[in-house]
């Protein structure tokens, strides 16, 4: 029998989730994370998962993790030191950037620069030179390099950036440094800008290699332990990472390629979403991922994600494919205060964390958070993960008690204020990603994940306009069951600048084909079989004189049947719904990837029996909570117990392992086929 184990790393909680392959059977499980080395936590969660299925860890086939390891080395500025070699005369091309400064005329007043990740110091010019077509124009020096590549080891980097001009239509320059720089640093890791990301404009190109070498020695050294304690405890199989752009990568490419790891942690849940939207009959979905510390929103339309070029971390923008997914300091940990200055109730996007954690937790914490507010509200009963870990009401009451006291209102408006502006701080997030793009929210359905995700779907689907609300099946290791069901993906890249009336279709089919041979070949190397793998195309088109690019994704045979002219039709569709207007200058065709997919892991959901409509059988005792500025009767629900078919009237709380899902007043959960719960308003209520 063959295994899959989908693994999450949170900052409160580590998800996982088991798949038998071949009966689609699953097991889930959530142990604390372990922020000091989140390792530990995956192995306790791995022994404990593998024990309720009864396999050892031998019998798990692939791992699948999405990790935040590199997200975090950005973040908290705990990258490696990196040394940089630049073409003589660009010393300073990190410094001057884009001479972006954000905000208004004088925003440069007030806006601290960031530090970038490659200081002045440890920056080094060298000689040679390759001119806009790629012909060398002035020979390298090996002296002239060796004597920069030492002052880099006298200054004691951890990792080496080979950034140089027009790299990217010839890298021999910089694949003769990186050479060198294998003799004289033999254990220091070496990032190439032709091959992180053989693209025009040297500031992005030198940006995202700098950013692929800070994080690479912190990526390496985790998957190596990662991988060395997985083998301890017997695993064998092959061990994979989430990428940003929401495919897979092996371990051993992660180590080379981390840049492509930056928005790893988001991506399994909209990898999961897809994976419910198909077996729920859903293909326009907002999602919702509510953890511990942030929430990350992404829109799914026709079952595809919007993907971008852009992939931000903290003020760090580098040009690699990420799914389009946006993240709020509002989650389950986030701490309400009152500021004396103002006395106006905030939410965030400062946590609690997993350590002390929610006063709730009974962990040591004693400040508010949006848990606590639940509890007090009895929007979230005393027992979670199946009753394995019982929440302190009184804590948690003796919390909100405080805010309530700083503002002069009681207890349950208190509560109650700290869940509306957390509801209103993912609201924004998600007009972000539609209103903001131009989709209109009513055309999609809302789907809520993550521990805390079906605790506040409903109000903003009140608030979004957008039904049914879903709860999906197992929603808080639904981030685990995207890793575990997702594919594997690797693209290459190059730049081609040409206006498009000057490029034959031949000779644009010619240049793609060649890139998707190379890419399909890696994932071969991989051991994904030829026959399951699948190429797509992604050209990037702007109009004569634009400073961006739209990226529009294209299969080979409607490349081939549409050419260019149905290209440019669509180039121009989207252009307008993005921007409103199109323009009468000519297009440009600026870069092309070739994108290389394996089969995604084709696993039907599990049909529940067909019950009469009725969820009395579910029912686990008679409630009271907190909703619309009064206590209401309402009902708990055991949603393990609950039927294809039944319908939960609201106000009711339906509990399960991982997560507890709400269904507000004057609305009615249905249970669809496969399990989801999918909230939509009474009729004639709203």
């Amino acid at each position: 029998m063959a295994y899959r184990l989908g693994i999450d790393v949170g900052g409160t909680f580590t998800d996982l989730l088991l798949l038998d392959e071949a009966t689609g059977g699953f097991w889930r499980h959530k142990t604390p994370s372990t922020p000091a080395d989140s390792s530990i936590g995956i192995l306790i969660g791995v022994h404990a998962i593998c024990a309720e299925a009864g396999i050892a860890p031998a019998d798990v086939a692939t791992l699948f993790q999405g990790t935040t390891v590199a997200t975090n080395a950005v973040l908290e500025g705990k990258g490696a030191r990196v040394g940089l070699v630049v073409t003589r005369g660009y010393r300073q091309v990190m410094q001057i950037a884009r001479s972006f400064v954000p905000g208004g005329l004088a925003g440069w007043i007030i806006w601290p620069k960031p530090v970038p990740l490659a200081a002045l110091e440890d920056t080094v010019e060298v000689g040679g030179r390759i001119d806009g077509r790629g012909r060398e124009v002035e020979p390298m020096n090996d002296a002239e390099v060796r004597a920069a590549l030492e002052t880099l080891r006298g200054r004691g980097v951890e990792a080496v950036t080979v950034s140089l001009m027009n790299a990217y239509l010839d890298g021999g320059h910089e694949d003769r440094i990186g050479a060198l720089a294998a003799e004289i640093l033999p254990d220091t890791p070496v990032s190439l800008s032709h091959v992180v990301l053989p693209e025009m404009q040297e500031y992005e190109r030198t940006l995202t290699t700098v950013a692929n070498a800070a994080v690479r020695p912190v990526v390496g050294r985790y998957v190596r332990a990662l991988r060395a304690k997985l083998r301890e405890a017997g695993m064998t199989g092959r061990i994979a990472l989430l990428r940003s752009d929401g495919g897979l990568m092996s371990s051993e490419k992660a180590e080379e390629h981390p840049v492509s790891l930056l928005m790893s942690g988001p991506a399994g849940g909209v990898a999961g979403a897809l994976w419910v939207g198909r077996n729920a009959g859903l293909s326009n979905i907002l999602t919702l991922d509510v953890g511990g510390t942030s929430t990350d929103v992404a829109l799914i339309e026709n079952l595809e994600p919007r993907r971008t070029r852009t992939t931000e971390v903290g003020h760090l923008s580098v040009r690699a494919s990420s799914l389009d997914v946006k993240t709020v300091g509002a989650g389950g940990d986030s701490i309400a205060s009152v500021p004396e200055l103002t006395r106006a109730l905030r939410v965030g996007p400062q946590s609690a964390g997993a350590v002390p954690g929610p006063a709730a937790y009974g962990k040591g914490g004693v400040l508010p958070t949006v848990t606590d507010a639940n509890v007090v509200l009895g929007y979230l009963p005393e027992n979670l993960l199946g009753g394995s870990f019982r929440l302190d009401r009184a804590a948690a009451t003796a919390a909100v008690q405080t805010i309530a006291d700083a503002m002069g209102i009681d207890l349950m408006a208190a509560a109650r204020g700290i869940i509306d502006i957390v509801n209103e701080n993912m609201f924004g997030a998600l007009r972000m990603i539609s209103v903001q793009q131009g989709y209109d929210p009513r055309d999609f359905a809302l789907m809520g994940f993550g521990g805390a995700g079906p605790l506040h779907i409903n109000a903003i689907a009140r608030l979004m306009g957008s039904w049914p609300a879903v709860s999906p099946v197992s929603p808080g290791v639904l981030c685990a069951l995207g890793d575990a069901t997702t594919l594997m993906r690797t693209e290459s890249a190059r730049s081609f600048a040409r206006l498009a009336r000057d490029t034959s279709e031949a000779e644009l089919i010619a240049a793609l084909d060649g890139m998707a041979t190379s890419t399909v070949a890696e994932l071969v190397a991989e051991l994904v079989p030829a026959d399951e793998i699948t190429s797509l195309y992604e050209i990037d088109v702007r109009y004569e004189g634009q400073a961006f690019e739209v990226p529009m994704t294209i299969t080979p045979d409607v490349l081939r049947s549409d050419g260019i002219a149905g290209l440019l039709a669509r180039f121009d569709e989207e252009h307008r719904r993005l921007f409103t207007f199109n323009m009468a200058s000519p297009h440009e065709i600026v870069n092309l990837r070739a994108v290389a997919l394996g089969r995604p892991l084709d696993l039907p959901a599990v049909r529940l029996p067909v019950g009469d409509g009725s969820p009395a059988a579910a029912k686990v005792r008679d409630h009271e909570l907190w909703m619309d500025g009064r206590m209401q009767p309402a009902a708990i629900y055991d949603r393990s117990r609950l039927r294809a078919g039944d319908i939960v009237a609201g106000p009711a709380v339906v509990v399960e392992m991982d997560s507890t899902t709400l269904i507000e007043a004057g609305h009615d959960g249905t249970v669809d086929p496969v399990g989801n719960i999918l909230i939509r308003p009474r009729e004639g209520k709203i």
